[in-house]
């Protein structure tokens, strides 16, 4: 049996649909004479698209006892051969195959995410061994090994820093947009990367209990509570060939005629049923990508339209990602709060540190001009720089670079600076000629149009809910002007999955949107994953289901409002094909059908089925 799914799998999409191509031309020649030809042309059709589906149902039937539509579309096929209604058992086999061909090509089989994630596990590790450094693989360090981390150099166990300062983008593992200061004492998480100061670190966690390893585990453990959508016409197709059996062989007891018994045969055969379903998805899919979406799943648009909550990644996905200076602040008279700004770009101005370059960024975007050239510039890693601007030395950083010269800050300039701490910001402090001169305030920059996302999707229905590696009160201030009254904080990827997970439980299905590495996990998790595209990691994109990928956010409503009309579409699909079915067996039973004119009208039914789902093709919601 399964040398007979290799061979039937061999060709793929391309030996469908040139399959199809071929029996759909020589069923129309069949059908109208066109050409003069030695056979009927329907038995082309028969070979090519009606013994592929027998081996199927008999595959099916053998190894697992599953009884698909195809069982009865073989009984069908056969039945009308045996009569001689060869066109009725080609156009049969025609319209069966070009269903499960668009079933086929609206699902994304491969996907590769968990092997970029390996990729991002650093492949070694600096261990020092009295006082000398050797280079090892990362599986070869052990708990209590004493490594060192260079600048640009990714972690590749958790560990603690013994000696050392530096600043760490953690964004791997929390999400978090601005970078981590660490000086001795810290924790720091495998797969994050050094920016500036090396420093010696003992290691805590390794091989598979690291941080970055169990975020692999949680990727590749994910799908498991993701069950496929199984199409409607295999959902019943138990009851459906026990149904038309016994209705085609109590109508062949009574009437004595077998044609009326195949007949019964061919019109219960649901290729409009089975049509339903993927020409609506299809459709679907065509808008979505109309409207910036990648839909990689065949039946995600499906699971969309049941979900009850979306749970939002903060940063880059309702914020744009970048810091952005949001306050500047002077402590004294005779410095104007621009001036403070102005001298902070300019010690800044040569900065690597993404905080850094924000505030020359800001300065240059607000002020329209280039900030002064910062002499003697000086890094001191983990905790800011110094510099000469204008004739004046100028530090820019934490309160810890001002305490180097004796610096102190008043207890109502630290108390200023934490308010906005307590909204989030990240506050940097400026002195100019050893005297307290003010701060920056930089924080995320919230997208125009995420309140005006979220006020849709509570429209919708749905419960929107944040879920960020930033910390409590940055996260709280975000959920407080978007409106968003759950949020959950300080979160890692085990804790994403895990609140996810939770509520999925309780039947409540969840839309993840995320972007980060960090997200990867709860986005395969996820009933539907969502991955911003554009600024997104290559990791999440390839775990989500949906890729948004001009990041447009706004297009977001249009997206969970499209999936509702698809599936009323389906619905009425499925209706319009039930009542054709129950009209078409009557007519069948009472001897007004013949098994051709029953394809015919099957055939009728089909089209009408696409034509009604390609409305979706051009659906916007009227506002």
């Amino acid at each position: 049996m399964e040398k007979l799914e290799e061979i039937m799998d061999w060709g793929g999409s391309k030996k469908d649909i040139t399959f199809l191509v071929i029996s759909g031309v020589f069923l129309i020649n069949s059908l109208f004479h066109l050409v003069p030809l030695p056979f009927d042309g329907a038995w082309v059709a028969i070979l090519l698209c009606g013994i592929p589906i027998i081996l199927e149902a008999v595959v099916g039937l053998v190894t697992e006892f599953d009884i698909k539509a195809d069982v009865l579309v073989s009984i069908a096929l056969i039945a009308s051969v045996i009569i001689g209604e060869h066109f009725a058992a080609g156009e049969i086999a025609f319209i069966m195959q070009l269903g499960a061909l668009l079933e086929d090509l609206t699902v994304e089989k491969a996907r590769a995410g968990i092997e970029k994630l390996v990729h991002l596990t650093p492949r070694t590790g600096r261990r020092l061994v009295s006082n000398k450094e050797e280079i090892i693989p990362a599986e070869q360090i052990k708990a209590g090994d004493i490594l060192r981390v260079l600048p640009g150099e990714t972690i590749p166990v958790d560990g603690v820093i013994l000696t050392g300062q530096t600043s760490m983008n953690q964004a791997v593992m929390t999400g978090e947009s601005m970078p981590v200061d660490k000086k001795e004492g810290d924790e720091v998480l495998s797969g994050s990367v050094n920016q500036f100061g090396s420093f010696d670190m003992k290691a805590i966690k390794v091989g598979e209990d690291s941080s970055i390893q169990r975020m692999i585990r949680l990727v590749q453990s994910a799908d498991a509570g993701k069950a496929k959508i199984v199409g409607i016409a295999d959902r019943w197709a138990t009851w459906i060939v026990i149904t038309a059996v016994l209705s085609a062989a109590l109508t062949w007891f009574l009437t004595g005629e077998i044609l009326r018994a195949v007949t019964i045969l061919v019109v219960f055969c649901p290729c409009a049923l089975v049509l339903a379903t993927p020409t609506a998805i299809m459709a679907a899919i065509g808008n979505a990508t109309k409207h910036g979406f990648l839909v990689r799943e065949g039946d995600a648009l499906e699971r969309l339209a049941a979900v009850k909550k979306v749970t939002f990644d903060k940063t880059g996905t309702l914020t744009y990602g970048t810091p952005g200076v949001s306050k500047v602040s002077s402590f004294l008279t005779e410095l104007t709060k621009e001036e403070v700004f102005e001298v902070a770009a300019g010690a800044e101005a040569r900065s690597e540190h993404p905080l850094g370059k924000a505030i020359a960024l800001s300065y240059r975007e607000t002020t329209k001009k280039e900030a002064p050239d910062g002499e003697e510039f000086i890094m001191l890693p983990g905790r800011g720089v110094k510099a000469r601007v204008k004739g004046k030395e100028v530090m820019v950083g934490s309160p810890e670079l001002l305490l180097t010269k004796d610096i102190s800050l008043l207890p109502q300039q630290m108390e200023e600076g934490e308010e906005y701490r307590k909204t989030g910001c990240t506050v940097v402090y400026v002195s100019v000629d050893e005297r307290a001169a003010g701060f920056v305030a930089l924080s995320d920059t919230m997208r125009e149009e995420a309140a005006m996302v979220v006020s849709k999707v509570k429209e919708a229905g749905i419960t929107p809910v944040l879920l960020t590696g930033d910390h409590r009160n940055g996260a709280r201030q975000i959920g407080e002007q978007l409106g968003i009254g759950e949020v959950h904080a300080s979160c890692l990827p085990e804790d994403k999955m895990s609140f996810i997970e939770s509520w999925q439980k309780e039947k409540e299905y969840v839309c993840m949107i995320g972007d980060g590495v960090n997200d990867a996990p709860a986005l395969k998790k996820a009933y539907v994953g969502i991955a911003m595209g554009g600024i997104g990691s290559d990791i999440a994109v390839d775990a989500a289901d949906i890729t948004l990928v001009s990041d447009e956010i706004k297009e977001l409503p249009h997206l969970f409002q499209m999936s509702k009309k698809m599936m009323k579409t389906i619905k009425y699909n499925l209706a319009f094909s039930m009542i054709l079915n129950f009209i078409a067996i009557v007519l069948a039973m009472t001897g007004v059908l013949n098994p051709v004119l029953g394809a015919l009208v099957h055939n009728a039914g089909s089209i009408l089925v696409i034509i009604n789902s390609a409305f979706l093709l051009t659906w916007r919601e009227k506002k």
